[in-house]
Formats: structure tokens, sequence, C-alpha cells
């Protein structure tokens, strides 16, 4: 992950496995205390899982879980999580046509048709949105969800739907997940920007604490001086970008306020 600053890729080589099906299932009803009090084992209880939620108080959520069909895993129980199997086809966000939905309900399909939350040939998640999304390291997932929390009443009224979901850590230098297993906070917004940008203060504010990172391709409001130094190997970042691109050809007002010249 460089953000365009190294130049144009010219080779690429693929770590690639034989082609496998997943199943899907959505567990609703979820009250947010259930998903709280277990982060690890709701996580951990599929493939990819994700949660959905809307930040009102008391309001339950839903457990998207996705399984490799040779994974091995026992079936979900029933009351897993206090909430109950869906037995209509959802959508994450509310209201939302689930048409739109890749195939649920334990249907097995290719991993293509089942890992992405969205069709292919429809319109993924709302269409007209802004989107946010902060990631912070897995030990303080709990204190960071409660902090978000807090600010439900503020956050709900310009929001579509929030998402839950884990993240591996990795070496890329300017990665939000560089360095740490993480836990992703991503708010899918309505297009307003006026009235989300106060909200985006305000959950920033209450993220510092956990050295929370933007992802770089969404909207936040975090400045240069605060973003930087969440990234240790910023340093390494600004020298490569020295040595391969010393006229700052691929260089842009963003990158060089953030990553620097």
């Amino acid at each position: 992950m460089a953000l365009g600053a190294l130049g144009a890729v010219t080779a690429l080589t693929l770590a690639v496995e034989p082609s496998y099906d997943v199943t899907q299932h959505v567990v609703e009803g979820v009250t947010p205390g259930a998903v709280a009090a277990d982060l690890d084992g709701v996580f951990a209880a599929g493939d990819s899982v994700s949660v959905f939620t809307g930040w009102r108080h008391g309001n339950p959520v839903q457990v998207w879980v996705k399984r490799r069909s040779d994974g091995g895993r026992p079936p979900l129980d029933p009351g897993w999580l206090d909430g109950r199997p869906a037995t209509l086809p959802c959508h994450p966000v509310p209201g939302a046509d689930a048409a739109a939905a890749t195939a649920q309900l334990g249907v097995p399909g290719p991993w293509h048709e089942r890992l992405p939350h969205f069709r292919l040939d429809h319109t993924p998640s709302h269409g007209a949105e802004l989107q946010s999304e902060y990631l912070v390291a897995r030990e303080h997932a709990g204190d960071a969800l409660g902090a978000v929390a807090g600010l439900g009443e503020q956050v709900a009224p310009v929001l579509l739907v929030s998402e839950l979901r884990t993240v591996a850590a990795d070496d890329l230098w300017l990665s939000p997940a560089h360095g740490r297993d993480s836990l992703a906070v991503h708010f899918t917004w309505q297009p307003d920007l006026e009235r989300v940008l106060p909200v985006l203060r305000e959950l920033e504010a209450a993220l510092a604490p956990f050295a929370a990172r933007p992802h770089w391709g969404k909207v936040f409001t975090m400045g240069p001086d605060e973003v930087r130094p969440l990234y240790p190997h910023l340093a390494d970042a600004q020298a490569l970008r020295r040595e391969l691109d010393p006229g700052n050809v691929f260089g842009n007002p963003f990158v060089d306020a953030y990553v620097g010249r």
C-alpha cells in the first residue's frame, strides 16, 4: 500500500489457491451486549464475519457469518448469541432491497459470489452514500466500541448502517492494519457531508485514545499531525518516495501532506 505515490505497477505476483465454496448465514435480533461479551468468539465463528448495527441504544444487530464449505465447522447453534437465524434474505442497510445482496440461508456457492456482501450485477450498499472507517488494535476493541456506543444518539440520525469486522495484521508501512490485528469500525453515512463532518470529529476524538487509524480512501477529518504518528514506518515510506520518485511526479496535495515528500 503506497497510496499511488511510488509509481505505476508493471508486474504482479499472485498467491492463488483452488476455488472453493462458501455458505452465508445471517443471525438477526442479536443484542449488542451479546456481541460485546464475546467479541473473539463472534469473529471466530466464520472465515468472514460482519456485525451490522445502527448504534441506537438497545436496538438489535445483525451478524453475517461466511464459512468455507470445506472447513469442517459444526453448524451454528440456532440460539447463538441470543438471536435467531434469518429465514428470508437480508440487506445490511435496513429497508433496502435484499435482491442486491449475495445469496444467504446457507446455500453454498463459489467464494466470489458469497464473500462480498453484494452481487456484482447490482448496486452495492446503498449507492448514494458517504463512508468512513477506523481501525483499532484488537486489544482495544471492547473499549473502542464502548466509546462509539456512547455517541450513538449523534451517530444514528446521519447513519445508514455501521459494520464491524476484523482485519489481520500486515507488514505494509502505510496500511491501517500495519503491525497489529485490528477491529475495523465502518460507517456508511447518508450523503450529507455538512451533517456528517461534525459527527466524525466527535467520533475521532472518542477513538483517539485507542490510536485509531482512518481508512485512507474514506471520509475523515483528522489532520496530518494526528495521522502521521500512527505509522511507525512513515520515515521509511518517505525515504522510498524520495528514492523512486525524486521529482514527485506521483505526488498530490493529499499524499504530500499526510505522507510527506
